[in-house]
């Protein structure tokens, strides 16, 4: 039996999984690491936290599992995406990492947009010119660090640093390099027209692979440190946005499915980028080669049902406590009760400001037509039925481009019968739920490094990973009755747009 070891490099931690060559999930280990929040709007990890990670993790899943290191035929990856970690020629650290949710490269973004309008930019890179991708975070280190930039031989992704510790070998996939905000979309390659108007030497950005590459056997060094055998096959993977695109099975044109946690994304698969006039979705190029995967991304969505039961659900929460169930099943309960459109009441979840479809770092959650005969239940309702709604938008500007009648839902907010449904009725589609929720990730990673090592003969092979458990279809009924919601829901947002920005 031969095996595959993916890695996903996330946020909070790395989750390192092992499967088996026809698809079944053996076994998982996580290591976790911290983020350092300060300024207001840094972000920095050490990168070393990361590679300490990975080989806690591929050690204890050896060693727990009792597995034959010769036995794993490949080990691939997925990772935070849009960072900045700066490398010497050695592949040692020189700086911590400057992740994704980093934001402090505001001015140079306005540099960029000296040369570019926001409209060119996307039209290169399928997104706009803003303080999360790479480049603007390696033209700080620059403006602010020179010493370090000149030090600087390649500036990393999470997922690339560890291949290199692995291998010795510097390399980022398209998809990760599209998340660098310097990545010519259509033609798979660094744009030298962007690259120019950032003032940065190209030398210091790594080579391009398609996400399937070989980038080199683990060396002897990294198999002491890992438990990995010397020798073993190294694919590079692709950025964890993109990876579980395979993981719920978005491979082929019109494959669509909606990511549910504590923020949330819709994302399609298409032979072209969709360019939207109003700049609303991103493209990201996929893993699939000869695909694309067109994405809107939305702030807070699960989080803010965690929020609402944080804050106005403390008995539903002790209830759950004395029964040993989840407060959710109480809170969904009272939701079965409130019909279509929460009795009246709108909930606009933008508690972080919004990306998709707003793109308005002012906008404010909020709840909108409070009368004496609403209840909780009503405003548990308007917070599913918010976040839902706000979804439905990115999804139908994807319709403009790409039919789409059905979708895979996963991650934690999928668990919900009832809001599964209300996303069938308000997206006018199929909901498909599968048997794995939240391991898309790490399954999309597992795909793409079988697929490159030769195990799978194409990505197709997903089907034996994932099996659909149930379908969630849409209520006509329900269908007509969420048309004028969804105009209100449209109309409360563009009639306090003028008021969040005050209130900023």
């Amino acid at each position: 039996m031969k095996y595959i070891l993916a890695h996903d490099l996330g946020t909070s931690g790395n989750k390192a999984t092992l499967f088996s060559e026809n698809g079944k999930l053996i076994g998982s280990y996580v290591a976790s690491y911290p983020t350092n929040y300060f300024n207001g709007t840094y972000a920095e990890q050490d990168a070393e936290d990361w590679w300490n990670a990975v080989c806690t993790t591929s050690r204890n899943l050896i060693n727990s599992l009792e597995i034959d290191p010769e036995d794993i035929a490949v080990v691939s990856f997925s990772g935070q995406m849009m960072g900045c970690l700066c490398v010497d020629i050695d592949g040692n650290p020189l700086r911590k990492a400057i992740i994704w949710a980093d934001q402090r490269a505001q001015k140079q973004v306005a540099q960029i947009e000296e040369h570019i309008s926001q409209k060119d930019f996307y039209h290169i890179v399928g997104h706009r010119n803003t303080a999360s991708y790479g480049i603007q975070k390696l033209m700080w280190v620059r403006d602010n660090e020179p010493d370090i930039y000149e030090q600087t031989y390649k500036t990393l992704n999470a997922k690339d640093f560890i291949v290199a510790r692995l291998t010795g070998k510097f390399y980022t996939d398209y998809s990760d390099g599209n998340s660098n905000g310097c990545f010519d979309l259509v033609n798979l390659k660094w744009s030298d027209e962007i690259i120019s108007y950032a003032g940065i030497d190209p030398d210091k950005l790594p080579e391009l692979k398609p996400s399937t590459f070989v980038a080199g056997g683990v060396t002897k060094k990294a198999a002491e440190a890992t438990g990995l055998a010397e020798g073993t096959p190294v694919v590079i993977g692709g950025g964890d946005g993109v990876t579980a695109s395979v993981g719920a099975g978005s491979i082929s044109p019109g494959k669509t499915y909606c990511s549910l946690g504590t923020s949330a994304w819709i994302t399609t698969a298409s032979e072209k980028p969709i360019f939207d006039e109003e700049l609303r979705t991103v493209t990201w190029a996929h893993v699939v080669p000869g695909l694309y995967a067109p994405n809107g991304t939305m702030q807070t969505a699960g989080g803010a049902y965690s929020w609402v039961k944080n804050t106005i659900c403390q008995a539903e929460i002790q209830q759950a406590e004395q029964t040993g169930t989840s407060p959710y099943d109480y809170m969904n309960a009272q939701i079965e009760q409130s019909p279509i459109g929460s009795n009246g009441v709108i909930f606009l979840p933008y508690m972080l400001g919004e990306r998709a479809p707003r793109w308005d770092v002012h906008a404010k959650g909020s709840f909108i037509g409070l009368k004496p005969e609403n209840t909780k239940g009503d405003m548990l309702r308007s917070v599913l039925e918010g976040v839902t709604m706000n979804l439905s938008i990115i999804l139908d500007i994807l319709r403009t481009q790409v039919d789409i009648d059905e979708l895979m839902v996963i991650g934690g907010g999928a668990k919900g019968e009832i809001w599964r449904q209300i996303m069938a009725d308000i997206y006018n589609a199929k909901v498909l739920v599968p048997n794995v929720l939240e391991e898309a990730g790490s399954m999309g990673a597992a795909v793409t490094g079988g697929v490159g090592v030769g195990l799978y003969k194409d990505f197709d092979v997903i089907d034996q990973f994932i099996q659909v458990n149930s379908v969630q279809t849409p209520n006509p009924e329900a269908v007509l009755a969420y048309g004028p919601v969804k105009e209100l829901f449209d109309s409360c947002y563009y009639g306090l747009k003028d008021v969040f920005v005050k209130m900023a």
